[in-house]
């Protein structure tokens, strides 16, 4: 393999278009939140209809995250890299000039969502083979996670200030410069070369991983229309009934496809294993207790992250009546957390573990919502958001980057392709999750405005306790 150099100066002009990219797409998924009732009106449709936009380009990602991971070994790591930043670049044009929902879908959750899918997982594995000293990689994740927590943050902050200042179309043509911006810079970046032979597509593992992923996020979406348990209205395709009102919630119905799918998939790749055929994951990768317990973390991590920006700021507009740059201003003290905590980052992982960092950022993080339930309402003064905001930014910004580096850090550089999908493709997994669910529970009732609020957030704090579960299984010199 090719030596590189690991100068500050090499590392510093590789970190900068690497961090990038993933804050702009972090950015992408949280900037939407403030100006849904903008765009809404603007397209003529509804809160649901923005939530399911913002919804499928979270889960595009994540559909495609591990068949874009394994494109990477074999177009290229830096390839895949510019590919996907200028699929997305696209996509933040199409969304600029969009005039009805279908095409802000296509541009936003597909174009976006695949050229995310292309551009993220090389952004975790050139770190990986590119940095070969621990404390320094470490560091570098703290970096790009970090940056990614900030992206996220500081999204409904930005959006809010150009959806109020132009518009929220000024936001998608924000994107595609920085974007512009990345492919230039990235033009430095060094690719390795792949050793051994290159690996083939598994191109029946990727649909089935893709639609059962699909199949699940879209079911739950479907609560708003048809409610969780009983059907509400009769579920129809074409115009057949499936399932008459009173019937149970078609919801199970998508979630037991998708579940079947996935269960598919996992037989599907261990039958190619055992046939010396090379699956789209190894099987290998589900053995490894310590990366398991963390990708259940980054997936809670993300869902709570996600899944509250979207609830908060939905609650902000709708029921407060605040405006974009209103409900960014407010949603800001999340963003400062994150800012200070992340700027921590480095020191922190030299004097502890990256166990204890996960189950600090988790216990802070539920004690912001609990925070939120206990102060914030639809009648309270706008302090009352700020402490909750404010600790909640705390412990996401903590745990974002430690749980990171246990789940890179438990495979070896042959592994790193496969397992940067998947931890990918299981974030936004809770990401997409996050919106879907909470976001469903808050807008499928929103007239009830502090019960909706409150029942949102307490789904939230139970994925957030999974999670502080999960963190208390790490052992506990994981990444120390």
């Amino acid at each position: 393999m090719e030596r590189t150099v690991e100068t500050t100066a090499t590392i510093r002009s590789m970190l900068i278009p690497l961090a990038l990219t993933q804050f702009v797409a972090s950015y992408a998924a949280s900037n939407m939140n403030v100006a849904i009732n903008n765009i809404a009106t603007d397209l003529g449709t509804s809160v649901s209809g923005v939530q399911t936009a913002i919804t499928l380009f979270t889960l595009t990602m994540a559909a495609l995250m591990i068949p874009g991971s394994k494109l990477t070994d074999i177009w290229g790591r830096k390839f895949c890299l510019q590919l996907g930043l200028i699929i997305y670049g696209l996509g933040a044009l199409i969304s600029t000039v969009a005039n009805q929902l279908g095409v802000l879908i296509i541009g936003y959750s597909l174009f976006e969502g695949i050229g995310s899918a292309l551009m993220i997982p090389p952004v975790y594995i050139l770190t990986t083979v590119l940095i070969r000293d621990l404390a320094t990689r470490a560091r570098a994740f703290g970096v790009i996670s970090g940056m990614g927590g900030i992206g996220a943050a500081a999204g409904p902050l930005i959006g809010g200030l150009i959806t109020t200042v132009i518009s929220w179309r000024a936001s998608f043509l924000l994107q595609a410069g920085i974007v512009a911006a990345i492919i230039i810079l990235a033009r430095r970046i060094q690719d390795p070369r792949v050793e051994g032979e290159k690996p083939v597509f598994d191109i029946g593992g990727a649909i089935l991983s893709s639609a059962g992923l699909f199949f699940v996020v879209v079911g739950i979406l479907q609560a708003g229309t048809y409610g969780w348990f009983t059907a509400t209205q009769d579920f129809s395709i074409g115009n057949t009934v499936i399932i008459p009102q009173g019937g149970i919630s078609p919801v199970w119905l998508f979630i037991g496809i998708g579940a079947g799918l996935m269960l598919w998939f996992f037989l599907y790749i261990r039958s190619r294993e055992r046939a010396g055929k090379e699956p789209l994951l190894s099987t290998r990768l589900f053995g490894n207790r310590t990366a398991n317990l963390g990708l259940v973390t980054q997936n809670a991590q993300w869902f709570v992250l996600l899944g509250s920006s979207f609830v908060i700021s939905v609650f902000l507009q709708v029921v407060r009546g605040y405006n974009a740059i209103e409900t960014g201003l407010i949603l800001a003290p999340a963003t400062l957390g994150i800012l200070i905590s992340s700027a921590r980052a480095g020191k922190m992982a030299q004097k502890f573990s990256q166990s204890i960092l996960v189950r600090a950022g988790f216990v802070l993080t539920l004690a912001g919502i609990v925070l939120l339930l206990l102060f914030a309402s639809s009648t309270s003064a706008l302090i009352t958001f700020v402490p909750g905001l404010f600790v909640l930014g705390l412990g996401v910004g903590i745990m974002l980057t430690a749980s990171v580096n246990i789940v890179q850090s438990s495979f070896p550089e042959e592994d790193q392709g496969e397992i940067s999908g998947l931890s990918r493709s299981v974030s936004n997994l809770g990401s997409s999750l996050g919106t879907a669910i909470a976001g469903t529970v808050l807008v499928s009732a929103v007239a009830l405005g502090n019960q909706a609020y409150a029942l949102a957030l307490i789904v939230i704090a139970l994925v957030g306790s999974v999670g502080l579960v999960a963190s208390f299984l790490l052992p506990r010199d994981t990444g120390s």
